[in-house]
This record gives C-alpha cells, structure tokens and sequence, in this order.
C-alpha cells in the first residue's frame, strides 16, 4: 500500500508544509537524505502549548508529539515535490519535551511521534531516535522534533 493511501486509511491529511518562522529553512535535501527541521507541536487549532509533567499529561505530550510526526512527513512531500509516496523511511528523529522540574518520560511521549510513523509506514517508520527534556521550548510548545528521511 502506498504511504498516502495509508495515510488516508489512517485519517490523516497531511496539511501544507509548515513556513519557517525565522531565518532557516524547513528542510535541507543532500543526495537522498531529506533533513527536516525541528517541528513544534501544532494542529487545527493551533499551538499545542505547556509543559508535559505540569500542565500536560504523558498522554496529551504523545499526541503533541504525533502532530509533530505529521508536519514532519508534510516537510518531507514538499521536498519531493508533494510526492510523499517518495519517502523510503525514517532515519532518525531527535524529540524535546518543553518539560516540568521533575518530568522524567520524555521517551514516551515522543512514543507518540514514532508509533504514529511506524503505524503509517511500517517498517519504513523504524528509526533511531532520542528523546530529551527541555527547560521551554520556542514560543511555549509542548514538543518540538526534527528528523533525517531517506527519500528516492
């Protein structure tokens, strides 16, 4: 099955490529890695705000966490010119969690990202990855994530 015949079986419609908000690019594409920058926790209604382990629950983190999986395959299509069904797989997500003093489950809520693009590309979804805590994150987001995809 194709990635974007998953993807609508799964619901998802993969939004337009979020625009930079400073002076970076949203990915930079070497031969056939495609590196994606980091990706804040955002959805229809806009940021996912707050600090997991104080204002959020492990579970509303992972679900941050998925949105930032899913502007992360939107950055990959426009890298290959819309075409997501060129995405080969995941190499490597790097997740920070804007998290609370004592908040030690920075791997589960990144969970979120990884089991959304394992549930969406199979084993194509299979990554490395870490999973670190910060003291904030830019404009108060829960989670920010940026990765390494290996495209045709």
């Amino acid at each position: 099955m194709s990635i974007s015949a998953r993807l609508e079986e799964l619901g998802v419609s993969l939004p337009d490529a979020p625009a930079p908000a400073a002076n970076y690019v949203p990915f930079v594409k070497v031969g056939n890695l495609v590196h994606v920058s980091g990706q804040i926790s955002s959805n229809s209604e806009g940021l996912i705000t707050g600090k997991v382990g104080s204002d959020l629950d492990v579970t509303a983190g992972a679900a941050a966490a998925r949105q930032c999986a899913i502007s992360l395959l939107a950055q990959v299509a426009a890298a290959c010119g819309g075409d997501i069904d060129k995405l080969v797989r995941v190499v490597k997500l790097t997740g920070f969690v804007n998290s609370g003093p004592d908040f030690t489950d920075q791997p589960k809520v990144i969970n979120g990202a990884s089991d959304f693009l394992v549930e969406a590309l199979g084993d194509a979804g299979r990554h490395a990855r870490s999973a670190v805590s910060a003291a904030a994150l830019p404009l108060g987001v829960a989670v920010e994530i940026e990765g390494i995809f290996e495209v045709e």
